[in-house]
């Protein structure tokens, strides 16, 4: 840990002392991690954070006299520095709230422990709750210092004109604080947006289904979860099931999807990297990407593809973004044509795109 850097502060906000316990040890054992105290259920962490200033709280969903869903709007409007990471159970139940939690504008979530959990699980989830909650205090920390801008921003003038090429396809990556910010550049989009919409957010199954059923509503548009074979079709969005890498290949000219339980990358599975990579193959100068809010790098390696063919990535901007990982990675590498605030990025993307493909 860097001496400049204070310890990110972590209230943790759950009825079971034994889960207090577990999240605390893990939280707890990172040198820049601080367990700064714990509250048994929402009205006790209200009253918690009003004596014990914390930079992320993890919040448990169901707990008695005020559970997770009622505190969380209350936790946002009185601290809206604090970032909210919800325990949530892998379940249909389970992803049905959080999924209800993100769209309230909590950060995140990661899969609630259990005493019975076996030590590789307890490792696997570990490793995620640290990397997250590390990720979403430190972009917490940095975010007053940083200004909207109130114009898109080109960021590589060569890069941005690259090509001439009508756009025939739009990807989109996305991880932490996608959900929200899929929802805003869809809802965005005129309803009679003329492309296929191919899709890889950070998520488990049964969670991405729920994403798809959410995009249709919010996004005034068909969009459903990929199937292996599938045709791609103008106008519909497609979203990466988990656990499984989308890729768009060709049969007889047409774009088909497919569905692969290749190796992680970027420990991810879906992962952006190998949609990116696909839609340059098979569409070549005429792909228009999108790298959303996402802590670590994926994308970015796909991005050199698409760029590398002539085709054009646009970046969330970081005053905007929850954790400017994902996009960071893409803008300072050169290969953003440009670098918008989440407002401006639908917008930007009609403009680009609502050309006969």
């Amino acid at each position: 840990m860097t001496a400049s850097l204070a310890p990110i502060r972590v209230l943790i906000v759950d009825d079971s002392t034994v889960i207090r316990g577990i999240l605390g040890k893990i939280i707890d054992a990172e040198p820049d991690l601080r367990v700064v105290t714990t509250a048994e259920n929402g009205m006790a962490a209200l009253v918690a954070l009003r004596y014990t200033p914390a930079d992320v709280v993890i919040l448990d969903i169901e707990m008695p006299e005020m559970d997770g869903l009622t505190a969380l709007p209350l936790i946002l409007a009185r601290h809206p520095r604090t970032r909210v990471l919800m325990a949530s159970s892998l379940t249909q139940k389970g992803a049905e709230v959080t999924m209800r939690a993100l769209a309230l504008g909590a950060a995140d979530y990661v899969a609630k422990p259990s005493a019975k959990q076996g030590t590789k699980a307890m490792l696997a989830l570990a490793s995620d709750l640290v990397a997250k909650v590390r990720a979403l205090g430190r972009a917490g920390s940095s975010r007053a210092s940083v200004a909207v801008p109130q114009r898109p921003a080109i960021a590589n003038a060569s890069v941005a004109g690259s090509s001439d090429q009508a756009v025939r396809v739009l990807a989109i990556a996305a991880s932490t604080g996608g959900p929200n910010a899929l929802a805003e550049v869809l809802a965005g989009l005129p309803p009679d947006f003329p492309l296929p919409i191919v899709i890889t957010q950070h998520m488990p199954p049964i969670f991405t289904a729920l994403l798809a059923q959410r995009l249709s509503r919010d996004g005034r548009r068909e969009c459903v979860e990929g199937r292996d074979g599938e045709l791609v079709r103008p106008g519909r969005g497609y979203v990466a099931p988990g656990d499984f890498h989308m890729t768009v290949g060709t049969v007889e000219g047409q774009p088909i999807l497919r569905l692969t339980k290749g190796p992680p990358e970027n420990f991810c599975r879906p992962a952006a990297d190998p949609m990116f990579r696909s839609v340059a193959a098979a569409y070549g100068a005429s792909v228009l990407a999108v790298v959303l809010t996402g802590m670590g790098e994926d994308g970015r390696r796909g991005a050199e593809e698409i760029v590398r063919r002539g085709g054009r990535i646009i970046v969330q901007d970081e005053a905007s973004s929850i954790v400017w990982g994902m996009p960071g990675a893409v803008a300072n590498a050169g290969l953003a044509s440009a670098v918008l605030p989440l407002r401006h990025i639908a917008s930007h993307v009609t403009s680009r795109c609502c050309v006969s493909p």
